[in-house]
């Protein structure tokens, strides 16, 4: 499970409160995830945590299978999404579970975060949308 740091605890109270969030540079205004302390563009240390739609379209996934890490083997077989959000679909992309049934996941299906708690923690979930 995720161990929060200085940089990403905003990320994970914010899951815990329901709400999807990144970090986005006070001065070039680019959004980054996964939070690090410096902006990828332009190098700046200065940022804010910007709440998000939690919308988006399927980039990629991959259907998980045992063996996998010991707080998710319960869920097995699981698909994994990687998200391009609305907000920057080309720089802003978060990975999760997709909620439902994965027969017929396809790549550009449209999403929307939800959040559901593995082992104490709050974790995205992606549904359909």
């Amino acid at each position: 499970m995720p161990l929060p740091d200085d940089q990403s605890a905003p990320f994970w109270e914010a899951c815990a409160r329901g709400v999807l969030v990144a970090q986005r540079c006070r001065v070039c205004g680019r959004r980054r995830f996964p939070p690090r302390p410096t902006c990828p563009s332009c190098r700046s240390f200065e940022y804010s945590w910007e709440e998000l739609t939690g919308t988006g379209r399927v980039w990629s996934f991959v259907r998980a299978h045992p063996p996998l890490l010991p707080a998710l083997a319960a869920m097995a077989p699981y698909v994994s999404l990687v998200v391009e959000l609305d907000e920057d679909p080309v720089h802003l992309r978060m990975v999760g579970r997709l909620a439902e049934d994965d027969s017929d996941i396809a790549i550009g299906d449209r999403v929307a975060a939800g959040f559901e708690t593995v082992n104490e923690c709050v974790l995205p979930l992606w549904r359909r949308s």
